[in-house]
Protein backbone atom coordinates (compact mmCIF):
# COMPACT_ATOMS: atom_id res chain seq x y z
CA UNK A 1 0.00 0.00 0.00
CA UNK A 2 1.41 3.41 -0.85
CA UNK A 3 1.56 6.29 1.29
CA UNK A 4 -1.84 8.20 0.09
CA UNK A 5 -1.54 11.55 -1.97
CA UNK A 6 -5.05 12.74 -1.00
CA UNK A 7 -7.18 12.93 1.99
CA UNK A 8 -9.77 10.72 -0.61
CA UNK A 9 -6.66 8.05 -1.42
CA UNK A 10 -6.01 7.83 2.77
CA UNK A 11 -9.87 7.38 2.74
CA UNK A 12 -10.20 4.94 0.30
CA UNK A 13 -7.15 2.50 1.77
CA UNK A 14 -8.68 3.09 5.23
CA UNK A 15 -11.86 1.40 4.00
CA UNK A 16 -9.78 -1.36 2.18
CA UNK A 17 -8.57 -2.02 5.68
CA UNK A 18 -11.69 -1.93 6.95
CA UNK A 19 -12.51 -4.45 4.45
CA UNK A 20 -9.99 -6.91 4.76
CA UNK A 21 -10.44 -6.84 8.65
CA UNK A 22 -14.33 -7.73 8.43
CA UNK A 23 -12.78 -10.69 5.55
CA UNK A 24 -10.13 -11.80 8.15
CA UNK A 25 -12.53 -12.21 10.76
CA UNK A 26 -15.49 -13.64 8.71
CA UNK A 27 -13.25 -16.37 7.74
CA UNK A 28 -11.55 -16.71 10.60
CA UNK A 29 -8.16 -16.44 10.10
CA UNK A 30 -6.41 -15.59 12.72
CA UNK A 31 -3.08 -14.29 11.12
CA UNK A 32 -5.02 -11.54 8.94
CA UNK A 33 -6.58 -10.45 11.66
CA UNK A 34 -3.74 -9.65 14.02
CA UNK A 35 -1.59 -8.34 11.35
CA UNK A 36 -4.05 -5.31 10.83
CA UNK A 37 -2.35 -3.97 14.67
CA UNK A 38 0.50 -1.80 15.16
CA UNK A 39 2.76 -3.90 17.87
CA UNK A 40 1.92 -1.08 20.12
CA UNK A 41 -2.37 -1.22 20.48
CA UNK A 42 -4.43 0.05 23.19
CA UNK A 43 -7.26 -2.78 22.63
CA UNK A 44 -10.49 -2.45 24.13
CA UNK A 45 -12.69 -5.55 23.09
CA UNK A 46 -15.54 -7.01 24.07
CA UNK A 47 -14.33 -10.18 25.23
CA UNK A 48 -12.68 -9.97 29.11
CA UNK A 49 -10.21 -8.52 30.10
CA UNK A 50 -11.37 -4.88 30.56
CA UNK A 51 -8.44 -3.69 28.62
CA UNK A 52 -5.07 -5.43 27.17
CA UNK A 53 -2.06 -3.60 25.54
CA UNK A 54 -1.74 -6.90 22.92
CA UNK A 55 -4.45 -9.58 21.51
CA UNK A 56 -2.84 -12.88 22.05
CA UNK A 57 -2.85 -15.52 19.34
CA UNK A 58 -4.87 -17.74 22.07
CA UNK A 59 -7.56 -15.21 23.12
CA UNK A 60 -8.24 -14.61 19.27
CA UNK A 61 -8.37 -18.45 18.01
CA UNK A 62 -10.18 -19.35 21.44
CA UNK A 63 -13.46 -16.71 20.13
CA UNK A 64 -12.87 -18.29 16.58
CA UNK A 65 -13.19 -21.59 18.19
CA UNK A 66 -16.66 -20.66 19.58
CA UNK A 67 -18.11 -20.64 16.18
CA UNK A 68 -19.20 -23.46 13.95
CA UNK A 69 -18.46 -22.17 10.27
CA UNK A 70 -17.80 -18.92 9.29
CA UNK A 71 -18.76 -15.53 11.26
CA UNK A 72 -20.87 -12.93 9.98
CA UNK A 73 -19.09 -10.26 10.24
CA UNK A 74 -21.12 -6.71 9.06
CA UNK A 75 -19.96 -3.09 9.83
CA UNK A 76 -22.80 -0.47 9.20
CA UNK A 77 -22.85 3.75 9.64
CA UNK A 78 -19.31 3.90 8.99
CA UNK A 79 -17.73 7.39 9.66
CA UNK A 80 -14.07 8.01 8.39
CA UNK A 81 -11.71 10.78 9.12
CA UNK A 82 -8.12 11.34 8.02
CA UNK A 83 -5.68 13.41 9.12
CA UNK A 84 -2.15 12.64 7.53
CA UNK A 85 -0.94 9.50 8.99
CA UNK A 86 -3.67 8.81 11.24
CA UNK A 87 -7.44 7.66 10.90
CA UNK A 88 -10.50 7.55 13.53
CA UNK A 89 -13.59 5.53 12.54
CA UNK A 90 -16.91 4.82 14.00
CA UNK A 91 -19.40 1.99 13.38
CA UNK A 92 -21.91 0.14 14.68
CA UNK A 93 -20.93 -3.58 13.33
CA UNK A 94 -23.06 -7.06 13.99
CA UNK A 95 -21.83 -10.38 14.65
CA UNK A 96 -23.74 -13.69 13.66
CA UNK A 97 -23.25 -17.13 13.52
CA UNK A 98 -23.41 -20.72 14.99
CA UNK A 99 -21.95 -20.99 18.32
CA UNK A 100 -20.12 -24.73 18.74
CA UNK A 101 -22.52 -24.85 21.61
CA UNK A 102 -25.31 -24.74 19.47
CA UNK A 103 -26.93 -21.57 20.37
CA UNK A 104 -27.28 -18.88 17.59
CA UNK A 105 -25.35 -15.41 17.61
CA UNK A 106 -27.01 -12.33 16.26
CA UNK A 107 -25.84 -8.82 18.33
CA UNK A 108 -24.80 -5.28 17.28
CA UNK A 109 -21.69 -3.22 18.89
CA UNK A 110 -19.96 -0.28 18.90
CA UNK A 111 -16.65 0.11 17.46
CA UNK A 112 -14.36 3.05 17.23
CA UNK A 113 -11.02 2.41 15.71
CA UNK A 114 -7.91 4.76 15.42
CA UNK A 115 -5.03 3.89 13.16
CA UNK A 116 -2.28 4.93 11.81
CA UNK A 117 0.07 4.37 8.39
CA UNK A 118 3.04 2.64 9.19
CA UNK A 119 5.32 1.32 6.64
CA UNK A 120 2.46 1.87 3.76
CA UNK A 121 -0.18 0.18 5.50
CA UNK A 122 -2.88 1.60 7.69
CA UNK A 123 -2.42 -0.84 11.27
CA UNK A 124 -5.38 -0.43 13.89
CA UNK A 125 -2.74 1.35 17.27
CA UNK A 126 -6.75 1.88 19.40
CA UNK A 127 -9.48 -0.04 19.34
CA UNK A 128 -12.73 0.06 21.49
CA UNK A 129 -15.62 -1.84 21.48
CA UNK A 130 -19.00 -1.69 23.44
CA UNK A 131 -22.08 -2.23 24.07
CA UNK A 132 -24.58 -0.46 26.22
CA UNK A 133 -25.86 -1.03 29.30
CA UNK A 134 -29.15 -0.96 30.49
CA UNK A 135 -29.10 1.51 33.59
CA UNK A 136 -32.37 0.31 35.22
CA UNK A 137 -30.47 -1.83 37.87
CA UNK A 138 -29.90 -4.68 35.80
CA UNK A 139 -26.52 -3.23 34.73
CA UNK A 140 -27.28 -5.96 31.76
CA UNK A 141 -25.75 -5.26 28.58
CA UNK A 142 -28.23 -4.32 25.76
CA UNK A 143 -27.82 -7.20 22.98
CA UNK A 144 -31.27 -6.59 21.80
CA UNK A 145 -30.82 -3.22 20.11
CA UNK A 146 -30.48 -2.55 16.51
CA UNK A 147 -29.45 0.25 14.53
CA UNK A 148 -32.17 3.11 13.75
CA UNK A 149 -31.24 3.15 10.19
CA UNK A 150 -28.81 0.74 8.25
CA UNK A 151 -27.19 3.31 6.10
Amino acid sequence: MNTPTSPHEAESQVRATIQTWTDAIHRKDVPAVLSLFATQTVRFFLSPPLETEAPPLENVEAWFRTFEGDIGYEVRQLTLTTSGQLAFTNSLNRITGARSDGQQTNFWFRQTLCLRLIDHHWRIIHIHESVPTYLDGTHRAAMDLQPTSLG
